[in-house]
């Protein structure tokens, strides 16, 4: 029981520490007892190869009604999602991201007023490619079936199961942090003890590239690059001085 106290006080110390950004050397008033010990801040990094293409895109169209522009943008939208359901993309890997309707205004210099002139409607959804290899050629399926139509804004990719990066990760965190704190018992002539509190964040970030839509229209397969994905995880340490 006692050491399980003992546990909660010093994650519940991290914590405070952290907020008041003393790992970055911030000024922060601290308790001798809290001052005890070396302090180490590890990080882990390890490379992933992306398994998941999140694609944004959906049509965009502008007619003299709304009911006309939502027509349009629905028979377009019907398209897009048949091509890709047609290229293997599962209807529960398409969630709609964004759908407005917008009137479009123009300056009328005569009359010194803004006059309506038609509505657009932009329906946008997210789509998860599970293949990786095929996100060109989906691309390429999705911008012929819709036509002037089509909007592509962007694609991202990323890792289905990050587990086993995070565990690889995790390794190295935490054997940086102990050599840090080696170090710094040998530079200081201490003797180093056990860990008695360690916490853990990530700084995982996944890959994003941004594409026009002239550019999946421009004939051929659309060549697309998934690179590596960086996992970072840091943890902060603190080892007792012995």
């Amino acid at each position: 029981m006692k050491n399980t106290w003992w546990l909660i006080l010093c994650l519940v110390v991290v914590l405070a520490c952290g907020a008041a950004g003393c790992a970055r050397g911030g000024n922060v008033s601290v308790t001798p007892q809290q001052q005890t010990g070396i302090w180490v801040t590890g990080q882990g990094e390890v490379m992933a190869v992306p398994d998941i293409v999140e694609l944004r895109l959906g049509v965009e169209v502008q007619a003299d009604t709304v009911a006309e522009a939502q027509t349009q943008a629905s028979d377009a939208m019907d398209k897009v999602q048949q091509a890709l359901e047609d290229n293997g993309v599962a209807e529960k890997d398409i969630q709609t991201q964004r759908y407005s309707i917008y009137p479009v205004t123009k300056w009328i210099s005569d009359k010194d007023e803004e006059e309506t002139i038609g509505y657009r409607v932009t329906n946008i959804v997210v789509a998860k490619i599970r293949d990786v290899d095929k996100a060109g050629a989906i691309i390429d399926a999705v911008a012929e079936a819709g036509g002037d139509s089509t909007r592509i804004q962007d694609i991202s990719f990323d890792v289905d199961d990050k587990t086993t990066y995070y565990e690889q990760a995790r390794a190295k965190a935490v054997e940086d942090a102990n050599n840090k704190a080696t170090q710094l018992a040998e530079l200081a002539d201490v003797g180093l003890g056990k860990a008695t509190c360690i916490s853990e964040g990530d700084g995982y970030l996944p890959v994003r590239a941004d594409y026009l839509n002239e550019a999946a229209m421009s004939g051929g397969t659309t060549p697309i690059s998934p690179g590596e994905l960086k996992i970072t995880v840091q943890v902060q340490v603190i080892y007792e001085i012995v």
